[in-house]
C-alpha cells in the first residue's frame, strides 16, 4: 500500500511516499528556518504563506524522485493536529482535494503519533508495546504505546516543553534559532559542570516535566552577570543548561519504564536528535538492560514520512477519515481522528 503523505504543522513543508508503513520511497522536506531566523522563532502567518507557495512543488518533486504518479497512490495521509492552525489547513486542504479527485482514502494523522512512528521507519523489527519519550518544541511527553492505535500519556510537561526551553535560552545567549542545534553545538565547547542549574524532578511517583524554573534560573544567572559587568561564558552556560535538561529527561524516562516493567523504550521528536540526550539515554538503557530505539536526525524533525507510516496503521486499523476532517491545533494524543 503506497501512501502519499503531507506534513505542514509548523514551518516544514514535507511530502513523502511510504509503502506499507515501513518503507520510505521518497521523503522531501523544505525547511523555512532561514526565513524565520531573523524573527527568533516561527511566525505563523509567514509559515502558512510559504506552505501555500511551496507545497505544490514539493509534491511534484516527491513524485518525480519516486518515478511514480498520483495514479499509483492508494491513499493520502495528512497531519491535521496539533500544530499551527493556518499551517495545518494548507496541508489538509491539499490532501482533501487530492483524495477527492483521485477517489482514494484520506487518512488523518496526529502529528505526535507520527513522531513516534518515525521509529517504525528506522527499525522494521520494532513493534508495540514500548515506552516513548517525545521531546519537541511544543511537547515533552512520556507515552506508553500499547499497540498501533492505543496511546497512554504517562507524563507530560506542566509548563515549557524541552524544545521551547532550548529555543528561549538560545535566544538570550545570542545563539540564534533554532535553539536545539545551536545549544548542542555550543555545549561541545563548554563545561557542563560549570554552573549548577536546578533539576525539577517534581513528585517522586509521577512522570511529569517542568522546565520553566530551569529557564528562569538561566535568565537570572545571565542578568546577574550583566548587572555585575562580569563576563558570560556562553558555552559553559549552554553546556550546563543542556545537562540539566537531559538529566531530567533521562531520569524520568528510566524511572517510568521501571515502574511499568517496560523493557523497550524509544525517543522521538526534534529534541531526540540532541547528541547528549542520545548518549545519556544509551548509557542509562544499557545499565538498566533496556532496548533503546531512536531514528536518524532527519526523521526526528517534522517530516511527511513519519505521517505516512502512521497513516498506514490508522487505515488498516480504523479506516479512512471523512472529507470533513478539520485542523485541530490542540489535538490530544490518543484521540482518534
Amino acid at each position: 500500500m503506497k501512501i502519499l503523505s503531507i506534513e505542514t504543522s509548523c514551518d516544514e513543508t514535507s511530502v513523502a511516499i511510504v509503502e506499507d508503513g515501513r518503507k520510505i520511497i521518497t521523503n522531501r522536506i523544505y525547511s523555512q528556518i532561514d526565513i524565520h531566523q531573523k524573527y527568533g522563532g516561527v511566525v505563523p502567518e509567514i509559515a502558512s504563506r510559504n506552505h501555500v507557495i511551496k507545497l505544490p512543488y514539493i509534491i511534484e518533486e516527491a513524485l518525480a524522485e519516486s518515478g511514480l504518479t498520483l495514479g499509483d497512490m492508494d491513499a493520502i495521509g495528512v497531519a491535521n493536529g496539533p500544530g499551527l492552525v493556518g499551517a495545518l489547513l494548507i496541508g489538509l486542504s491539499t490532501a482533501k482535494a487530492m483524495a477527492y479527485s483521485l477517489d482514494i482514502p484520506l487518512i488523518g494523522v496526529h502529528h505526535i503519533e507520527g513522531h513516534i512512528a518515525a521509529n517504525f521507519l528506522q527499525y522494521p523489527e520494532l513493534e508495540p508495546p514500548f515506552l516513548t519519550l517525545v521531546v519537541s518544541g511544543g511537547h515533552s511527553h512520556l507515552v506508553l504505546v500499547k499497540d498501533y492505535q492505543t496511546f497512554e500519556v504517562l507524563g507530560k510537561t506542566r509548563d515549557d516543553a524541552a524544545g521551547e526551553a532550548f529555543d528561549k535560552v538560545s535566544r538570550v545567549l545570542g545563539l540564534g534559532y533554532p535553539g536545539g542545534p545551536a545549544i548542542d553545538e555550543a555545549a561541545t565547547k563548554g563545561n557542563p559542570s560549570a554552573i549548577d542549574f536546578p533539576r525539577a524532578f517534581l513528585d517522586k511517583d509521577r512522570f511529569d516535566f517542568s522546565f520553566s524554573g530551569l529557564k528562569s534560573a538561566v535568565l537570572n544567572y545571565i542578568n546577574r552577570k550583566k548587572m555585575k559587568n562580569e563576563p558570560i561564558e556562553v558555552n559553559d552556560v549552554a553546556a550546563s543548561f543542556q545537562m540539566a535538561v537531559v538529566d531530567v529527561l533521562v531520569a524520568k524516562t528510566i524511572a517510568c519504564a521501571r515502574s511499568i516493567n517496560m523493557k523497550v523504550i524509544c525517543i522521538a521528536g526534534g529534541v531526540s536528535s540532541n547528541s547528549l540526550l542520545r548518549q545519556k539515554m544509551t548509557d542509562a538503557a544499557k545499565e538498566e538492560g533496556l532496548s533503546l530505539y531512536y531514528p536518524d536526525p532527519i526523521l526526528c524533525t517534522d517530516n511527511a514520512a513519519m505521517i505516512g507510516s502512521m497513516a498506514y496503521y490508522n487505515y488498516i486499523n480504523g479506516g479512512a477519515s471523512d472529507l470533513n476532517l478539520n485542523a485541530m491545533p490542540g489535538l490530544e494524543i490518543g484521540s482518534r481522528i
